[in-house]
């Protein structure tokens, strides 16, 4: 029977069709432990981590039975994919399940910082509470507004979708263009990063965490940007100098911010956290229980297929 090692508790109810065929090692909550670890490591023949455990090349090392590692989620930076491709490992990610939750976050967040209701709603509970008057608490309405969205996969198109329903007009970054068929479905013009940063009213992050992506937006480029604009990001933190970010959101050089991801996670500036024009999120984007339970399946669906000689679902490749 083979073993399944899974580094974070994950919805049972995704494990029960397979407990009979495979041997499941999971911890009853939260992150795996490190005497969990040192047990299981070395005994596993697929490794099922979640995007808080690295899969560093001593933890390849130390899995000498590992066959496969089936990533929970679309991104997998927190492997080292080319390490263990040359260990002879496969590496697979779950990309579908997190589509359209993360595209209802994106599109949450923007929305909210917008109409500023996270904002109101705090200083209508503060001891202080809120002036109510016809000029006071001013958002931006939606409607007829440019989104620009950065790394239009399939993401990206999601929130395209929720955007245009809203009467927003649609232009995106890529590094290659996308197909007349998709760019006509969404009425959407492909740019240069420069012009979307320079002629949007909200600019969405879908890009993944690369070396290329690394600040991709940093002082250059929040200095393209409207002072009227809101940024938002649930994609990766580091695609942000989180630093110059900060100063724009103090300075009021950018309208506002809405962020699931951060630079150096778990930690969150305390600036942050004292501003009114950001709203915080805890790295959520796909945090709904019909995702945790169809990314866990989706995730287990890829070991099954290996260890039955099938199709994998999602496989990595560098």
């Amino acid at each position: 029977m083979k073993t399944i090692l899974v580094t974070h508790q994950l919805p049972k109810v995704a494990f029960e069709t397979i407990v009979n065929d495979y041997k499941i090692i999971m911890p009853d909550k939260g992150l795996i432990s490190s005497c969990m670890l040192d047990r299981w490591i070395g005994r596993c023949d697929a490794l099922l981590p979640t995007y808080a455990f690295k899969v560093t090349k001593e933890i390849i090392d130390r899995a000498t039975n590992l066959e496969i590692i089936a990533n929970f989620g679309a991104g997998y930076d927190n492997i080292d994919v080319n390490y263990a491709i040359t260990k002879g490992i496969l590496v697979t990610n779950s990309p579908k399940p997190v589509i359209e939750p993360t595209a209802e976050l994106a599109f949450s967040l923007l929305l909210n910082v917008a109409r500023r209701i996270s904002e109101c709603d705090r200083k209508l509970r503060s001891s202080r509470g809120i002036e109510i008057d016809v000029m006071e608490n001013l958002g931006i309405s939606l409607y007829g507004k440019t989104l620009g969205i950065v790394g239009m996969g399939a993401i990206g198109q999601a929130l395209a979708r929720r955007a245009s329903a809203c009467g927003m007009r649609i232009i995106y970054y890529n590094r290659k263009r996308l197909s007349q068929e998709i760019e006509n479905a969404y009425e959407a013009d492909w740019v240069s990063l420069n012009e979307l940063l320079a002629i949007s009213d909200f600019i969405s992050l879908h890009a993944p965490a690369t070396s290329e992506t690394y600040h991709m937006i940093d002082i250059q480029q929040f200095n393209l940007m409207k002072p009227s604009v809101v940024l938002i990001n649930t994609a990766r933190g580091n695609l942000i100098n989180e630093r110059v970010l900060i100063h724009f959101l103090q300075e009021k050089r950018i309208f506002g911010a809405g962020l699931d991801v951060f630079e150096n996670e778990p930690e969150i500036p305390s600036e942050l956290l004292q501003l009114d024009n950001v709203l915080l999120s805890p790295h959520n984007g796909t945090g709904t229980i019909d995702t945790r339970v169809e990314s866990t399946r989706y995730a287990l669906q890829n070991i099954i297929n290996y260890f039955e000689g099938k199709t994998l679902l999602s496989p990595v490749t560098k």
